[in-house]
């Protein structure tokens, strides 16, 4: 199979809300790509189809050519929101062997070979020396470097992170995109962000997402046809404190 992703024509409403149209996804393997678009533009809703946690209105959805639902087990996922709390006093290592819970119960004995695997999962993202520490004693760039750690003791073949920079400071971007780019060595990973500026180093190729997707072969090529999607001609997307910057009004503004 040549590509880790491919979605033909899949259409998706909620109720008489077309939220996603005709939209076309191609990702080779160990390809790093990202997404982009506004609020609303169904990235979520994009996100829970690849995951199995719906089914399109229309169209196919492939992982590695099987079904979602089939294919779910090679893919990591990293939530923009962890799913767990962060006050709980539960240790770096004890968080990532959940990512070894697949069909096992809650509170189940770990294996040997799973806690291996979570260790080397710390490794990777750099985080070996944590291990033992608390969650809640690490920062915001560390606990999402642990998260990460958590979706790959899954062994994935995909990864997909949804907005994994929203909550912590620009002094960790870097570092995070380098690690993507050692970790896509292994693996695909799709990537959900507005922060184009400092993902355009890293990134592959882009796909703009507003109910319609255009996935561009280049970044360079993506971030040129921004007005396309936001339906306003745009110099810079970016979030946190740098607004958007519009060039000019549509002339029937």
């Amino acid at each position: 199979m040549k590509n880790s992703v491919e979605m033909k024509n899949v259409c998706f409403r909620y109720g008489n809300i077309h939220v996603l149209q005709n939209v076309n996804l191609s990702i080779k393997r160990n390809e790093l790509i990202g997404i982009i678009g506004p609020n609303g533009g169904g990235k979520t809703t994009l996100l829970k189809l690849l995951l199995g946690l719906l089914e399109p209105t229309k169209g196919r959805v492939r992982i590695f050519g099987k079904s979602p639902k089939q294919g779910r087990k090679e893919v990591g996922y990293v939530p923009q929101h962890s799913d767990f709390d962060r006050t709980f006093p539960i240790s770096v290592l004890e968080v990532v062997l959940l990512g070894r819970l697949g069909g096992k119960r809650l509170f189940s004995v770990y294996s040997e070979e799973d806690r291996k695997i979570a260790a080397y999962s710390l490794k990777k993202v750099g985080m070996e020396k944590y291990i033992k520490r608390q969650i809640n004693a690490l920062s915001g760039g560390q606990i999402q470097r642990v998260l990460i750690a958590r979706a790959l003791a899954t062994e994935p073949k995909l990864l997909i992170l949804d907005e994994p920079l929203s909550s912590v400071d620009q002094d960790f971007q870097k570092s995070f995109y380098e690690l993507l780019a050692e970790l896509k060595k292994e693996m695909t990973i799709l990537l959900v962000t507005h922060d184009v500026s400092v993902a355009s180093i890293y990134l592959d190729s882009l796909a703009c997402l507003n109910k319609n997707l255009y996935q561009h072969s280049s970044v360079k090529e993506g971030i040129k046809n921004l007005d396309k999607m936001y339906g306003c001609p745009i110099e810079l997307i970016a979030h946190g404190q740098i607004p958007h910057r519009v060039l000019k009004r549509h002339k029937d503004d």
